[in-house]
């Protein structure tokens, strides 16, 4: 009877440890005015999109996941909106261990989410403003390049090249001096990795030389460490 007793302690300690919060991500939040679809946890562990988890939703757009997350990385909410268009279906996150909370409209699904809990997310979205604005600068000087008036004129061409350039420049810049301004944040691998992978090496190797030892350790900085190896 002991040993039962015994089997069925050390079971129940098991089980209870087979959660650890800090490796525990929970996802959840509401779709407003969502009646049916289906909503994919998805992320790129390697070099392809993988489906983490789904559910069915039907009814009142709530919606929760529940999955192992070593190491904070970008995962995405994919709906399925049965509507047979793929245009605004996929939000981007920065998870991390924790609980992240996301709430959003079903028809503006990507563009009007509101992401909560992930101080990751929080240095992604700062990223994000600035980053979005010089693109939108870039989109404008392409759409000037392309009226007819400029298009004719050498010295127009060569003017908004120059602006362009700088732009794009200016774009580079600010993307090294925020993951070098944000070394305890692991957005900063992120940012070196994905965002400006074709930058200097030598800006490269700066934003790992001064990561955190706990960023360095993390999915995104060894990736970095492996990549500055093979140049």
């Amino acid at each position: 009877m002991k040993k039962i007793l015994f089997v069925i302690t050390a079971l129940l300690a098991l089980s209870s440890c087979g959660d650890n919060p800090e490796e525990t991500m929970i996802v959840n939040g509401k779709i407003k005015g969502l009646k049916k679809g289906t909503l994919y946890l998805q992320h790129v562990p390697d070099s392809v999109l993988v489906t983490v988890d789904s559910v069915a939703i039907n009814g009142d757009g709530n919606f929760s996941f529940k999955t192992k997350l070593m190491s904070p990385e970008i995962f995405y909410l994919y709906l399925d909106k049965k509507d047979n268009n793929d245009i605004n279906d996929r939000i981007t996150f920065f998870a991390e261990p924790g609980t992240t909370t996301i709430n959003t409209d079903w028809n503006t699904f990507d563009t009007t989410a509101k992401i909560t809990g992930s101080e990751s997310q929080e240095k992604f979205e700062e990223y994000k403003q600035t980053m979005t604005g010089i693109n939108k600068r870039n989109v404008e000087i392409m759409m000037k390049a392309a009226q007819p008036e400029n298009q004719t004129s050498q010295l127009s061409i060569d003017s908004l090249a120059n602006i362009s350039n700088r732009n794009t420049q200016r774009g580079y810049a600010f993307a090294i001096n925020f993951a070098l301004n944000n070394k305890s944040s692991f957005i900063a691998p992120y940012i070196a990795l994905k965002e400006i992978p074709d930058a200097n090496i030598k800006y490269l190797d700066s934003i790992y030389s001064v990561l955190s030892p706990e960023v360095a350790e993390s999915k995104y900085g060894k990736e970095l460490a492996e990549a500055l190896k093979k140049n």
